[in-house]
């Protein structure tokens, strides 16, 4: 039988001989509506900001906890994400075959919700009254959050990141999404979906410089009943963006090969 693994060898010496990405990009940056302590360094327990309009702002550049990507589900057992037969199918195939055929190989986007902890990289989220915006480092990809109530087409097209409202209850964010076409993962390991997931967020900011996202799927097609995990994000007080192409000097797909 022929499985497929990565070699990773050459990678590695490539990442030894590769010149150091540069950290930043601006001289000193500097927030100036982080709240410091007397030494200046960023208070990440001081009180949570808000907008003009008393809601809470999450804008931000956040780093989010990578072990979410390489399994959404790692603090739940396995019978808290009950496959149907055919989820379970295509589950065990993709770890059989060493993640082969991951859209993340071939620089496809991450969807939703793995993007937000996708090869470790930041996310700028920017809040206005009408739309919060997510700016993704990785793949440099962007999603919309529309907070005014809009209903999606019937016959939208389907779509990698989905199509997300939100609505507030109390100081917490509630964002729904649908509308996903059936082509992402929803981490590393190859949990897989159909058409039919509903991903809600519930974005909590209990103080400065921390965020909570309960991230509930439901799939009938793929899941028996819906579950539910909290992704951690801690505040890159100082941190930018930096640009992120994908396919520039792409190495990974030439180390799948084909081993008996």
């Amino acid at each position: 039988m022929t499985t497929l693994v990565r070699v990773l060898g050459s990678a590695v010496i490539l990442v030894l001989i590769a010149p150091h990405a540069p950290a930043a990009q601006w001289m000193k940056p500097r927030d100036p509506s982080m709240p410091r302590t007397p030494d200046g360094k960023p208070n990440l327990t001081g009180p949570m900001p808000r907008t003009a309009d008393g809601k809470p702002d999450f804008s931000g550049m956040w780093r989010s906890n990578l072990k979410y990507n390489g399994d959404l589900a790692a603090d739940l057992k396995a019978e808290d994400v009950p496959m149907t037969p055919w989820a379970k199918a295509l589950f065990d195939e993709r770890i059989k075959t060493f993640g082969r055929d991951d859209p993340e190989n071939y620089c496809l986007p991450d969807g939703v919700p793995r993007y937000w902890a996708a090869g470790g990289g930041p996310n700028r989220i920017v809040q206005t009254p009408g739309m919060i915006v997510v700016l993704h480092e990785v793949k440099t990809m962007f999603r919309q959050i529309y907070l005014d109530e809009r209903t999606l087409e019937p016959d939208a097209p389907r779509a990698w990141l989905g199509y997300s409202t939100g609505k507030w209850e109390g100081d917490v964010l509630v964002v729904r999404t649908t509308g996903f076409n059936d082509m992402t993962w929803l981490d590393d390991r190859g949990h897989p979906h159909s058409e039919s997931l509903v991903v809600t967020e519930r974005f909590r900011r209990p103080d400065f410089g921390h965020l909570f996202v309960d991230i509930t799927i439901e799939d009938p097609v793929a899941y028996t009943r819906s579950w539910t995990v909290t992704e951690d994000f801690r505040l890159d007080p100082d941190g930018d963006l930096l640009e992120y192409v994908c396919n520039e000097n792409e190495r990974d797909l030439q180390h799948i090969v084909p081993v008996k």
